[in-house]
């Protein structure tokens, strides 16, 4: 696959889906973090590879994407740790990918979901389950999956471990003094 440069909307931002939205095979992964200096990086191998590992959950949905006058097409979405990879469902190669990151989570009718991210509130995935079920495992699992939610549960677990022990956990890793495993940090 070729490398295609991504260009910066008018808010400094990359897109959200993480692969080329053009047709054909040789799509380029874009990053969809904002483009700032320390921002992640992807290496486009690795994110396909991570796209063929066990998902969490996986199922042919519903999807529409963002643009404006776009239709719903079924979709296989498979989630990975905190990647929402969807793919055509006669292909192996996925269509796209949502980073979980600074978005929110929405029910929008009974079996319906949407993802929107903080950054662009107005750019939202929508998803059509089968029945609301379906929809509340997949709202749970993609809530769940987020950096931000295992941080404040790694911190949760770390002062319950405290607690009981009287040791800290990280301690023996060599990380307990880095600001973003500290208690101080998880809002009350």
């Amino acid at each position: 696959m070729r490398r295609r440069s991504s260009s910066r909307g008018a808010s400094g931002t990359a897109p959200r889906n993480v692969f080329g939205a053009g047709r054909g095979r040789a799509r380029a992964l874009v990053p969809e973090v904002p483009l700032v200096p320390g921002a992640m990086r992807y290496n486009e191998k690795e994110l396909q590879a991570l796209s063929r590992q066990p998902a969490e959950l996986a199922a042919e949905l519903g999807m529409r994407g963002p643009k404006k006058g776009s239709v719903v097409k079924r979709r296989l979405v498979k989630l990975v740790v905190n990647f929402l990879f969807y793919f055509r469902t006669d292909e192996a190669e996925p269509v796209g990918a949502l980073l979980l990151e600074r978005c929110r989570v929405a029910r929008e009718e009974p079996s319906n979901f949407s993802i929107s991210f903080i950054e662009d509130p107005e750019r939202k995935y929508y998803f059509e389950c089968c029945s609301e079920e379906q929809c509340e495992e997949w709202t749970e699992a993609l809530r769940r999956a987020s950096y931000e939610f295992m941080r404040r549960s790694l911190i949760f677990y770390r002062k319950e471990i405290q607690k009981m022990t009287g040791k800290d956990p990280l301690e023996q890793f060599g990380i307990s003094e880095e600001a973003r495993f500290q208690l101080s940090s998880l809002k009350a």
